[in-house]
């Protein structure tokens, strides 16, 4: 039930997905209204069914309010069949601090994972990087970013096949003094990893592709994701404009058309499909508010390879490895202090 257009958009990109990718799907809301989207489908063969609930977390809700008094919701009932085991992914494009939340509540987090983190893909001259967080967290401390290091590393080997991800800290320089107190901390954190750590980069690196995995905090990153968002649709309407303007312009533009196509598919951020919540113990795809039904289909795309690879396996694998390492790191040096 969430999102600008929902029910509808979901529903139909529910059934794009079932068809193509093969998958069961629970179409969590309102019954009558998610039946009413599905009679217009052709959901001939396809494994969908309906779970009612009464219950609507709307943009004005509080995010922790909403998840503790709408238990009815659409976003509550789809985490707690995760939760039970009856289905594998939860995915929502509504309120995303409620989905975050509760997701959060609901299914808890890893063992040894401190804060989860909001990842997303972002289009570079080299094919695409991944930067997180992007909203999870405002406030970070120097160990979340080094664990959102390694969340982001796992993520683009499993699904990318990417072997040794770059992975760099977002800061204003790219000397390892350059920063505030929580990168130059990170830093030191990020560099003691088995990650294939290249330091610092700055805001002009996010789109060249020096780096694979872009580490940030959720307040930078939120910024700097919408700050994207609204750059490419003005760079987009500038550009047709400019070429419409001049002599010929129309022509120009009929004949820049495919490579107009490539470049908006490139930055559209419905071929990504949703953003995972890394860190917590299940699978958890946020998609944007005004997700289409291409956009839902990509998200549940993501959601199944998450699970066909174990990618959450992975991430808790490393994570307990940094953790013995630090801990077998810490019992040397206490060694060497009392030899």
């Amino acid at each position: 039930m969430g999102g600008d257009f929902a029910p509808k958009v979901v529903v139909q990109g529910a059934v794009d997905a079932a068809r193509e990718y093969g998958v069961g799907i629970l179409l969590v809301g309102d019954e009558d209204r998610v039946r009413r989207e599905l009679s217009s489908c052709n959901t001939k063969g396809l494994d969908l069914d309906v779970r009612h609930t009464t219950q609507v977390v709307d943009m004005k809700d509080q995010a922790l309010v909403a998840m503790r008094r709408k238990k009815d919701s659409s976003i509550r009932v789809a985490n707690e069949l995760v939760k039970s085991g009856e289905a594998v992914a939860v995915i929502s494009a509504g309120h995303t601090g409620a989905a975050m939340a509760t997701s959060f509540f609901v299914l808890g987090l890893m063992k040894g994972v401190e804060r989860p983190a909001i990842a997303t893909l972002l289009p570079t001259l080299s094919g695409f990087c991944m930067m997180l967080d992007v909203g999870a967290n405002v406030d970070c401390k120097p160990s979340h970013l080094a664990q959102f290091g390694i969340m982001g590393d796992v993520f683009i080997q499993q699904l990318h096949n990417i072997s040794r991800p770059k992975v760099g800290l977002l800061s204003i320089g790219e000397e390892d003094t350059k920063g505030n107190e929580l990168t130059r901390e990170a830093f030191k954190l990020l560099k003691d990893t088995n990650l294939n750590f290249i330091g610092n980069v700055e805001g002009r690196d996010v789109f060249n592709g020096r780096a694979d995995v872009i580490v940030c905090d959720g307040f930078i990153g939120n910024v700097a994701l919408k700050i994207s968002e609204g750059l490419a649709e003005a760079m987009t309407t500038l550009l047709k404009r400019e070429i419409e303007d001049v002599v010929g312009g129309r022509l120009g533009y009929f004949l820049l058309r495919p490579a107009f196509r490539k470049f908006k598919k490139q930055i559209d951020y419905s071929e990504y499909g949703g953003a995972p919540l890394l860190g917590i113990d299940g699978i958890s795809i946020i998609s944007h508010g005004r997700s289409s039904p291409k956009a839902i289909k990509n998200a549940i795309r993501v959601a199944r390879e998450l699970e066909l690879k174990q990618v959450n396996r992975h991430i808790q694998k490393d994570i307990e490895m940094t953790l013995a390492g630090n801990a077998s790191s810490r019992r040397t040096d206490t060694e060497g202090v009392r030899g």
